[in-house]
């Protein structure tokens, strides 16, 4: 390696720890900061990633410099479109990243490792985190799961290259790897909308469970759950992170091609409430409709070719019975047209998620909790495991 690269990727890396240090609030502790000088980030992404909502490709062939600069911001880079399948002429889409690195260091540091701690990690990505995880814990006690032969293929030499060798394996990381359990810690790099009962099971009592969250309207949160002796998880959520759904907990959902149809006919009211209160800025708001609302889903369409709509807020419930539409005029900022149809009233169970919301203080994710019975049914909470956050259905 030329010196002068070697000098840059130092400078990059130490620009990073710096970010990351300001972003947890505190500097990493000894054993992770020298797990990220040990597992340069740099040494597990692809030669092409792709920043941005736009998907912008930055090659390192084409700037070494610009490439670097993107490896080691504080950000998320994506590593693989389509799920590896040749675009073509279709539409791009992310279908894996490199999560942003403060999310990575903080993720590990709620996880709580110890010296002698088995650890399952779902989602091996890239391998990095693998690595880190590896240089804390040791080779042995590291098992990670890709759903992707490709990626994981890939990740095993990224390890190998740097002397890691935890036991990568290609699988459905909903099914934990049960040859290598008990484990003391199960992380996620996925979102997930339902815990999968095997990592409760896999997970020593008194161990834990962390994991992105996500519901059909939103992707926001951690949950970090403690599992009891009696075969239940229960825990808190947490603020942060938006990360790639589990690939078999997907749902792909369009309103046009899947929910409505020419001959529904919607029965029309209206709402003081903005569209953009429920499905706007506010995470916080947002994560408590998905909690309450359990499997709708929402979809904006500005400038529907629609006289005298600016724009539409569209709702449907993953099984597509139900669906509701909310207009804004483009000029009253005071009443909305509201449409539904189907068995369930999805503007009206939205509108009451919100008041609750409301009504609460604002609450966010740290407020609420879950517990997983022993039956995989999935309770979540409100301040106690005892109050019920309402269910709008």
């Amino acid at each position: 390696m030329a010196a002068d690269d070697e000098a840059a990727e130092q400078i990059a890396m130490r620009g990073l720890l710096g970010e990351v240090n300001a972003d947890l609030g505190a500097p990493l502790t000894r054993a992770w900061e020298a797990a990220f000088w040990a597992v340069p980030r740099h040494r597990f992404l692809p030669d092409r990633v792709w920043l941005g909502d736009d998907l912008v490709p930055c090659d390192r062939s084409a700037g070494r410099g610009r490439w670097l600069s993107a490896v080691y911001a504080d950000d998320s880079v994506v590593t693989q479109l389509n799920d590896g399948h040749d675009v073509g002429e279709g539409e791009p889409w992310a279908s894996s990243s490199a999560s942003a690195p403060s999310i990575v260091f903080r993720m590990l540091d709620m996880l709580d490792v110890g010296n002698g701690h088995r650890v399952l990690e779902v989602g091996t990505g890239t391998g990095w985190n693998a690595g880190l995880l590896t240089h804390r814990l040791g080779a042995a006690n590291v098992t990670t799961v890709e759903v992707d032969p490709v990626l994981a293929a890939q990740a095993a030499l990224n390890l190998r290259n740097l002397g890691l060798e935890p036991e990568v394996i290609g699988g459905d990381g909903a099914a934990g790897c049960v040859a290598s359990a008990p484990y003391d810690r199960v992380v996620a790099t996925c979102s997930v909308r339902e815990v999968p009962r095997a990592w409760v099971e896999q997970v020593r009592p008194g161990g834990v469970i962390l994991t992105p969250w996500e519901s059909p309207w939103a992707c926001y949160g951690l949950v970090r759950l403690v599992v009891g002796a009696e075969g239940l998880a229960s825990g808190w959520f947490h603020p942060h992170s938006a990360f790639m759904l589990m690939r078999n907990q997907r749902t792909d959902l369009r309103i046009f091609r899947d929910v409505v149809r020419d001959d529904h006919e919607p029965d029309e009211s209206a709402t003081g409430i903005p569209p953009w209160a429920v499905a706007g800025d506010d995470w916080g708001a947002q994560f408590a409709i998905g909690l309450q609302t359990r499997d709708v889903w929402r979809a904006w369409h500005d400038s529907p070719e629609v006289a005298g709509v600016a724009s539409r807020l569209w709702l449907a419930t993953t099984d597509t019975t139900s669906w509701a539409a909310v207009d804004w005029d483009g000029r009253d900022d005071g009443r909305f047209t509201v449409w539904q149809y189907g068995p369930r009233r999805l503007w009206d169970e939205t509108e009451a998620a919100y008041v609750w919301w409301r009504n609460a203080g604002s609450p966010g994710p740290e407020r609420f909790g879950l517990t997983v019975a022993v039956d995989g049914m999935h309770k979540p909470w409100f301040d106690r495991p005892d109050q019920m956050v309402p269910a709008t259905s």
